[in-house]
């Protein structure tokens, strides 16, 4: 009677590790998508960078502000597309750190998972014998 009680407990035990392991799998998985975003814009930003330094000093550059173009200085717009692609490495820096936490976490609640389901295998095979 006591080893069954024992099994339900680590059966119990076995599905709350389960659910963390798949919200942590869930976090992850956001973490990719933000930094394929991310990702994306900095292509973008070091697009535009590369246009702005093939204009001449005095090309006229224009900024999208809602439905109005603005004339923009071009030394304001590469400063600010700068500042931006410095922001979005920043970022992903400290999503890619993110992620490698998550990664060690899933790995260690893996491990403990497998520890409880072999503990509950050896549990039924010692009650199947008796």
């Amino acid at each position: 009677m006591g080893s069954s009680l024992v099994i339900k407990e680590l059966q119990h035990d076995l599905e709350n590790k389960a659910n963390d392991l798949r919200k942590l799998q869930k976090d992850i998985a956001k973490n990719h998508e933000v930094r394929k975003k991310y990702t994306v814009q900095l292509g973008e930003n070091e697009l535009v960078l590369k246009e702005l330094e093939l204009l001449k000093k005095d090309g006229n550059v224009y900024k999208l502000i809602g439905p109005v173009l603005v004339k923009q200085d071009l030394a304001e717009a590469n400063a600010n597309v700068r500042k931006r692609i410095e922001y979005i490495s920043a970022e992903l820096k400290r999503l890619e750190a993110t992620l490698q936490d998550m990664e060690e976490k899933q790995n260690s609640k893996k491990e403990g998972l497998l520890k409880v389901q072999q503990r509950i295998q050896s549990l039924q095979a010692g009650k199947a014998k008796a």
